[in-house]
């Protein structure tokens, strides 16, 4: 097995690191490795599978995803930010294994849900019949959400992925596209 991978429901409904940044994954204000395009390219590929508009970047979003991501580094654990702390966007995690992964492959456990996903009524949307088994898919291919900031922190064991997204998706009542 390549490592520990865990994942924790992405989306807020409506609703650093020790050592600091590493050299797999820069501060936002070092871009050698093209992470934000990357990360972008990986939300947008999907997005366009599903035929909706393609996100565009949110360096303050960005700055706002690193903050939290440095401090679940910190805790060691994945849990979602405070409203206070997200200001209302939509938020979706994600951990593994410290230098296991690359950004393509975090974005890619919150698409691969699209495996359970089903046309319908948000919440109705999964065929397990939870839609917290599509909850990271559904944000990331919800047509209303045009902005995304992603950042990745290293903690003692694991790397802590936090994508935000605006305006935020899985709405009840809603559907995704």
């Amino acid at each position: 097995m390549k490592g520990r991978i865990a994942g924790v429901l992405g989306v807020l409904l409506a609703a650093g690191a020790a050592g600091g940044a590493s050299a797999q994954y820069p501060s936002l204000h070092d871009e050698r490795d093209g992470f934000a395009q990357r990360a972008l390219a990986e939300h947008n590929r999907e997005r366009d599978r599903a035929g909706v508009p393609r996100l565009a970047w949110n360096t303050n979003l960005a700055r706002d995803a690193e903050a939290w991501a440095h401090r679940l580094a910190r805790e060691g654990w994945l849990r979602h930010a405070p409203r206070t702390e997200n200001r209302g966007a939509g938020e979706n995690l994600w951990m593994g294994s410290a230098g296991y992964f690359a950004v393509e492959e975090m974005i890619g456990a919150f698409i691969g849900e699209r495996r359970h996903y089903r046309h319908g009524t948000f919440p109705n949307v999964s065929r397990t019949g939870n839609w917290q088994d599509v909850g990271h898919y559904t944000q990331v291919v919800w047509r209303g959400t045009r902005e995304v900031g992603c950042a990745v922190a290293r903690g003692a064991r694991d790397d802590f992925l936090v994508c935000r997204y605006w305006p935020a998706g899985n709405w009840l009542g809603q559907r995704p596209f």
